[in-house]
């Protein structure tokens, strides 16, 4: 009589069992890899204090009228982590000896900078950066007594100086 050999293995030694279960551990590894992720990272877009900034928006918007109605315009040129900005206005109410330039990264806000721009005569300002940068920046421009401003996107990269006009509503 012939015997049938029965090949019994135990499941450890088998192939399926660990291809079902590699779906699962992948999917539990990549949850552990966010959450390690959500952890460490910088909410940066998220604000405490949002309600208080929506009642700013006015004061903000006067502002910028009031640039628009003084006629002022700037040109912001970048050499390495040199700033020069040139100011004109329409209506010459004297400039300040120093400005304010902001610089916010619409999505680090790790990366934002304040430069305070030292005047140099005629309508130029100077100053120097923190870091170099490159990309996409919001742009903004105050005197220090925060009764005008001056906002625009600069794509720093490109070489190009920012031109900078306020809007007259």
């Amino acid at each position: 009589m012939n015997a049938i050999q029965n090949d019994v293995k135990p499941w450890y030694k088998e192939r399926w069992p660990w291809i079902l279960m590699a779906g699962p551990a992948v999917v539990v590894v990549a949850g552990i890899a966010t959450l390690w992720l959500a952890i460490v990272s910088n909410d940066g877009l998220v604000t405490d204090d949002y309600y208080k900034q929506g009642l700013a928006v006015n004061q903000r918007l006067q502002r910028d009228q009031l640039a628009g109605s003084m006629g002022l315009h700037a040109d912001l040129m970048r050499a390495g982590t040199g700033v020069r900005l040139l100011i004109k206005a329409s209506e010459f109410q004297g400039f300040p000896a120093e400005l304010s330039l902001r610089l916010a990264h619409p999505t680090r806000a790790g990366q934002d900078q304040l430069v305070r721009l030292q005047a140099e005569g005629q309508g130029f300002y100077g100053g120097r950066l923190s870091a170099d940068i490159s990309g996409r920046w919001l742009v903004s421009i105050e005197d220090p007594a925060g009764k005008w401003r001056l906002q625009g996107e600069w794509q720093s990269d490109t070489g190009e100086p920012l031109s900078l006009v306020a809007k007259v509503d």
